[in-house]
């Protein structure tokens, strides 16, 4: 390409005078050499741009001075010094690039007014004034182009490396948090049917056995459940199907089985995408498994609602029975917080007047993982909260599952009011000291 410069910039200004075409001025070897100094050079602007503009400049400088006009127009004008500056600017930082074309613009018109004054008789003007700096400029935008191209290119690149450790690091966390579910649920089955098993072993063995045999049961669908889970991240994503809406029947029912009364509102007609679907059944799950593990068999109502554009899920169990319950980690909570999050949905928390417990979640009904993502941090920009690293978010649930389910941001005045009904009430899910005395009464009873 610039061997065609170079040529082309030669055919247009000197050729024409050397084939007698136009007139010049002066022998015509020195015509031709002249000539050839101010093309030749640009073959090779790239690799030297600074010698290319100095050998151009003398060519040019030499001419004026001289008095010999080497191109078909007035001061020798023509595309070389304009190429030569358009190449510093887009080599070089604009403050050199800067300094290097003023010079040599100021040496060619400098030279030019210097020989118009010697040689009054020979047409002389600063074009070159004109030229040079509209090479300059060319050049100067297309090295800026290229600088915002090439910001553009890592920014792109900057934003898919962020996305990629992103969805790493939420596919860690959706498979912790499935984990967790499967596993929690597992044991707080066994749980409550090992401690029938120990009861009633010897007065009614038959019942006894079939305790054992929903405890067997319970082990292997968890089993079967961890290796579906983990067989899907080893694959990415095409291991087996995962679960949906159209298994939260098969839970409730099994949840019964093992003496907890639930009762299901579930239209036939709901629906909602994939991922939905999964968080819905996962949250359902942990809101029967604390069920199970922080009140005991009580009376709980699962209520599944939409309109084709949210779906809600409406957990809402009695107040617990004095003697049942245990402790709470806190990862429910935030595993469900983190769920709702994922879709840019709300979830609601908290203990109800008649001293039960509500988990009541509202997702989008379509939607993908991403723009959940967008959509809650948005929300906690609008909001004025930090987004927080996960282990703060594990943390604040985890003290509103320890305390008395209050949404996140627990004043002093509610903690108040928390300590009053525990004095005042009995066992709950959603308290932390509730749980601690139940407790300890029955480990006193049990001795």
């Amino acid at each position: 390409m610039d061997v065609l410069i170079a040529l082309g910039a030669f055919a247009l200004t000197t050729l024409p005078v050397l084939a007698g075409l136009v007139d010049g001025h002066g022998p015509l070897g020195v015509i031709a050499a002249l000539g050839l100094l101010t093309a030749a050079p640009l073959a090779f602007r790239r690799r030297w741009p600074r010698a290319v503009t100095l050998v151009v400049v003398l060519a040019l400088v030499i001419g004026a001075l001289a008095e010999i006009r080497f191109t078909a127009w007035v001061s020798n004008a023509g595309p070389a010094l304009g190429v030569a500056v358009f190449t510093l600017a887009e080599r070089y930082p604009r403050r050199a690039s800067a300094w290097m074309a003023a010079a040599a613009i100021g040496a060619v018109t400098t030279s030019e007014i210097v020989g118009y004054v010697v040689h009054p008789g020979t047409d002389q003007n600063a074009v070159h004034l004109l030229i040079g700096p509209a090479g300059w400029l060319l050049g100067r935008a297309l090295r800026t182009r290229r600088e915002v191209e090439a910001q553009l290119r890592a920014e792109r690149a900057r934003r898919e490396a962020e996305a990629e450790r992103r969805i790493r690091v939420e596919e860690r966390l959706r498979v912790s948090a499935d984990v967790h579910d499967i596993v929690s649920h597992a044991l707080a089955l066994i749980a409550v049917r090992a401690g029938v098993a120990r009861m009633v072993l010897q007065q009614r063995p038959g019942e006894a056995r079939s305790a054992l045999s929903a405890i067997e049961g319970a082990s292997r669908t968890a089993l079967d459940e961890l290796r579906a889970v983990l067989r899907d991240e080893s694959l990415g994503g095409a291991g087996p199907s995962r679960p949906s809406l159209a298994d939260v029947r098969p839970l409730v029912e099994s949840t019964r089985r093992d003496g907890l009364p639930v009762d299901l509102v579930f239209p036939d007609d709901l629906g909602a995408s994939p991922l939905v679907e999964e968080s819905a059944y996962r949250i359902t799950q942990e809101a029967l498994t604390n069920v199970v593990r922080h009140a005991g068999a009580v009376a709980t109502r699962v209520e599944l609602s939409g309109d084709g554009r949210i779906l809600v899920i409406d957990v809402l169990n009695g107040r617990g029975l004095p003697g049942d319950g245990s402790p709470g980690s806190g990862l429910g909570l935030a595993g469900m917080r983190r769920r709702v999050e994922l879709h840019g949905g709300s979830l609601e928390t908290g203990a109800t007047h008649d001293g039960g417990f509500r988990v009541k979640a509202t997702l989008p009904a379509s939607g993908t993982a991403e723009e959940g993502v967008r959509t809650a941090r948005e929300r906690e920009r609008t909001a004025g909260q930090p987004t927080g690293t996960t282990d703060e978010r594990e943390t604040t649930a985890g003290g509103r599952e320890r305390t008395t389910g209050q949404p996140t941001g627990t004043t002093d005045e509610r903690e108040t009011t928390a300590r009053e009904r525990e004095r005042t009430t009995g066992a709950g899910q959603g308290t932390a000291g509730e749980r601690d005395v139940t407790t300890d009464e029955r480990a006193g009873s049990a001795q």
